[in-house]
């Protein structure tokens, strides 16, 4: 055993190596906005994937947040107990909140600004203070959401809670609302879309998630702000300004009159939802630009379903063949072929297929404007 240590710490030529020091950490608690996304996502992209391109040698980046936390559920999940069993002294705790916090219709998620939102918050702080970590609260960041030509803040209350709660704890402070909120305004509503999920090919326009440009000016913002209120912050020396003119991918052209064939667009994937058992989706004119209508067909193999849910938005479903079990607010009853669907925007629905033949339906939406 002592010839092992020996060889461990001083080589065989008994020369001693130095120790390589461990990187300290930045760990993020947050929702989508922040969440890191796989290829198959693109173009879309968080904050919180792209904070590594400017943050300092030395320092590595832990990036826990996903989509559609709330302070509230990321704990109920344990995600804020997998944070302490890892986090250390000399840490960063980075910690941004607010978008879902919001969804009041979500007792699972939704926090009141007033009470249970800072008092969830304190948690976090007191996680990695107890950890010798040193957490820094983060603003929600903003929407692209114009109303009459003015950009509409959509996190007031929420903004003024954790900026209170900094103040009263002493705990630092990013405030990321204002900043993004500015950068959107430097580039108008126009101008700001191609940072965030306008993406005309997927006929999805989202103004609450970003592009991969989008998230790399806003972990810019996050670096930008985090310099402001530390000298020493271990990242990039930047500025908003700096921030302001990273620039933001070309807008596609309208796509051309085309004419595709299903087999050649066929997609497996599970239902939807949270649905049950697997599906084939064939996406129509996913890639065409300029075209704001979703049109697709979907046939549900045995035992899927579309899960339980809240609408969104206004849809129409169309059965083409097969049966299924249409759940509608507080109706239950049986589709066949021929029976077309209008479900709205706030209902609750959800769709069983039944029987041993597929059940196959064409959708159509517009896709919801954030």
């Amino acid at each position: 055993m002592k010839r092992l240590l020996s060889l461990l710490l001083f080589g065989a030529a008994g020369t001693a190596f130095a120790a390589s020091p461990a990187p300290h950490r930045i760990f993020i608690a947050g929702d989508s906005t922040a969440a890191t996304y796989g290829a198959e996502r693109a173009p879309q992209a968080g904050w919180g994937q792209k904070l590594p391109n400017w943050t300092v040698e030395g320092w590595d980046v832990r990036n826990h947040a996903v989509g559609g936390r709330s302070t509230r559920s990321f704990i109920d999940e344990g995600r804020l107990d997998a944070i302490a069993s890892e986090i250390g002294a000399g840490d960063v705790l980075l910690i941004q909140f607010g978008h879902n916090d919001a969804k009041r219709e979500d007792a699972t998620r939704y926090t009141d600004p007033a009470t249970d939102y800072p008092q969830l918050l304190q948690r976090y702080v007191e996680v990695a203070r107890a950890a010798g970590a040193t957490p820094i609260l983060i603003t929600p960041v903003a929407r692209l959401l114009y109303d009459f030509r003015s950009l509409v803040d959509t996190h007031g209350r929420y903004t003024l809670a954790m900026q209170d709660l900094a103040t009263r704890e002493d705990v630092a402070l990013i405030d990321l609302n204002a900043t993004s909120s500015d950068w959107i305004r430097a580039h108008g509503e126009e101008g700001a879309k191609p940072y965030f999920m306008h993406v005309p090919a997927q006929g999805k326009t989202d103004g609450t998630h970003f592009s991969e440009a989008g998230a790399d000016a806003v972990a810019c913002l996050v670096a930008a702000g985090w310099r402001g209120i530390d000298a020493d912050a271990p990242v990039k020396a930047v500025t908003a300004a700096d921030c302001h003119a990273l620039p933001a991918p070309p807008v596609a052209p309208v796509s051309p009159s085309v004419v595709v064939q299903e087999r050649d667009i066929a997609i497996t994937q599970p239902g939807p939802h949270e649905g049950l058992g697997t599906t084939t989706a064939y996406p129509f004119f996913s890639d065409a630009t300029g075209f704001d209508l979703i049109f697709r067909k979907r046939a549900f193999h045995p035992g899927a379903t579309i899960g339980d849910h809240v609408n969104d938005k206004d849809e129409i479903y169309y059965v083409l063949s097969g049966r299924g079990r249409l759940t509608l607010n507080d109706t239950v009853r049986e589709v066949g072929p021929g029976d077309a669907i209008l479900t709205r925007n706030g209902d609750r629905h959800a769709l069983e297929q039944l029987g041993d033949e597929e059940l196959v339906i064409f959708i159509v939406y517009q896709p919801v404007k954030r």
